[in-house]
């Protein structure tokens, strides 16, 4: 007996799409392929095309070129409602006049299924979600967090084959936006649907999809594990967008990043020998008691399990250190700092806006 969140996942590929609004080319060119059961997230900042990718996959969007298949079946031309995709939005977008199930039930409804089924479909759906107790509520008795986990249900209980998240927390505060994000991640992993999920945070990018893809300018720039994007950054956009990163004054000689006399691997393509711009994780330089290059100690503030530490180097360069909480430098402070060593990225110094800048996101 099948019930209702059997889902069957599809393979998902975009194969050289192009999407133009005017002289604006938003999307350019760009191939994605997703495995069944895969989660992925579109990571970038406003206006890098994420969105624009992700309605092209459902059909709200109509592009100007290249292949969007499912299951290796071209739907680049298919309207919406023949793909097969559930979908959630930033807005919660539920009927206010209808309940919670009514809401839940409304796609089975349209696709004519019998009431008996739509009901106890919803319902399930809804037991999922953790709200098979609200099912006789309107949308205003629900707080923002329940109203999207409707809206998931929603999405859900016509079991389609891949589902698609538009920025579905950024309308959510802090506490439930975690909560929900975790939530959305075990329900993707028991049902292993093919999942696409446009954020424009890092944190809830890497925290939740098994390959995240890094946007810019309607390319993308890499596309790789958390892990990956986080150690091994293909591009110097990768490194400064993904995580934390110190923009540190250097020079680039036979390879090698100088950084306050510490040579340092480069990562990504070679460059031309000269002054750089390099990235430096916040974790990959050391507050040292003793030796190193002389420093005074800005600011620093307790984050729970580490603490975050700004230093002003002689030259005027800000770094950030990521450290034990039991360290607790006072602001005004004389202290000492060392690289750990570990292979940063960078980009020649006319290039790096914001040199000698703290850490940013």
């Amino acid at each position: 007996m099948t019930t209702a969140t059997d889902t069957t996942s599809a393979t998902v590929e975009l194969i050289g799409v192009v999407k133009d609004y005017g002289s604006h080319r938003a999307l350019n060119a760009i191939d994605l392929s997703i495995k069944p059961g895969e989660f992925i997230a579109l990571l970038g900042p406003s206006g890098c095309g994420k969105t624009t990718a992700l309605r092209a996959l459902s059909g709200l969007e109509l592009v100007g070129g290249g292949q969007i298949l499912i299951d290796g079946v071209d739907v680049a031309s298919v309207p919406t409602n023949k793909r097969d995709i559930g979908m959630v939005f930033q807005s919660y977008s539920l009927f206010p006049h209808m309940t919670v199930l009514e809401n839940v039930e409304f796609g089975l409804r349209m696709r004519k299924v019998a009431a008996d089924e739509r009901r106890t479909r919803a319902l399930e759906a809804l037991e999922m979600v953790g709200l098979g107790q609200h099912s006789a509520r309107f949308a205003h008795q629900l707080s923002g967090g329940q109203q999207q986990r409707v809206a998931l249900a929603r999405a859900l209980v016509t079991r389609p084959r891949v589902l698609l998240l538009d920025e579905p927390l950024s309308a959510l505060d802090a506490k439930v936006r975690v909560q929900l994000r975790d939530q959305i991640r075990r329900i993707q992993t028991e049902l292993g649907i093919t999942t696409v999920f446009v954020t424009h945070d890092q944190e809830e990018a890497l925290a939740v999809a098994d390959r995240v893809a890094v946007m810019r300018d309607g390319v993308i720039e890499q596309i790789g594990t958390p892990e990956e994007l986080y150690a091994t950054p293909a591009t110097p956009f990768v490194a400064d967008f993904v995580g934390l990163s110190n923009r540190v004054p250097a020079m680039l000689s036979g390879g090698k990043v100088v950084v306050h006399g510490t040579a340092l691997e480069l990562l990504g393509a070679s460059m031309t020998d000269g002054p750089v711009t390099a990235f430096v994780r916040p974790e990959d330089v050391v507050l040292d008691p003793k030796k190193g290059i002389a420093a005074t100690v800005v600011s620093s503030s307790f984050l729970g399990s580490l603490r975050r530490t700004q230093v002003v180097l002689d030259d005027g360069s800000l770094l950030s250190i990521q450290h034990d909480v039991d360290t607790k430098p006072d602001a005004g402070a004389a202290v000492f700092v060392r690289f750990k060593g570990a292979p940063v990225s960078a980009v020649p110094a006319s290039a790096g806006a914001g040199v000698g800048g703290a850490a940013v996101a």
